[in-house]
């Protein structure tokens, strides 16, 4: 729940910077978006590689994949990597794209904690889906934007 919230808090306090200072390169709620898809994703990346979040990651892998902590660390990598894209202008559609298809891709890892005992297991399934639906829906907020 805590990307949730960054995700909100961020992008209103953005926004709302925005519109209060009347500072044109933040007033506009593509740029809110794009800032508060960033922070959000380096929480989300920092739990890649600190414990105890670290092994719960691992544990949430499907076991048919191979080196579950070599794809943690990836995915760990991949979401900074994009967070960093979200905040240039030129690469922002570009990394929302591939943040979009990487939370799709690592869905099925979603669905195997919320019916196993490992894993994170912050909230049930469905509110999971409703969240990665609101993640994925706000990365596409900025690739059509």
């Amino acid at each position: 729940m805590a990307p949730l919230v960054v995700l909100f808090v961020v992008t209103g306090a953005i926004r709302t910077a925005g519109w209060l200072f009347d500072v044109a390169v933040i007033d506009s709620w593509v740029v809110a978006v794009r800032v508060g898809l960033a922070a959000m994703f380096v929480v989300t990346a920092i739990a890649h590689f600190a414990q105890p979040r670290r092994d719960a990651l691992i544990a949430m892998v499907p076991p048919t994949l191979p080196s579950a902590p070599l794809l943690v660390t990836v995915t760990g990598v991949l979401e900074l990597a994009g967070a960093v894209g979200l905040l240039i202008p030129a690469s922002a559609p570009v990394a929302a794209g591939c943040l979009a298809m990487l939370m799709v891709v690592m869905f099925p890892a979603n669905i195997r904690a919320a019916r196993s005992s490992g894993g994170i297991k912050t909230m049930p399934f469905p509110v999971r889906a409703v969240v990665q639906i609101v993640f994925v829906a706000a990365c596409l907020v900025v690739v059509l934007a």
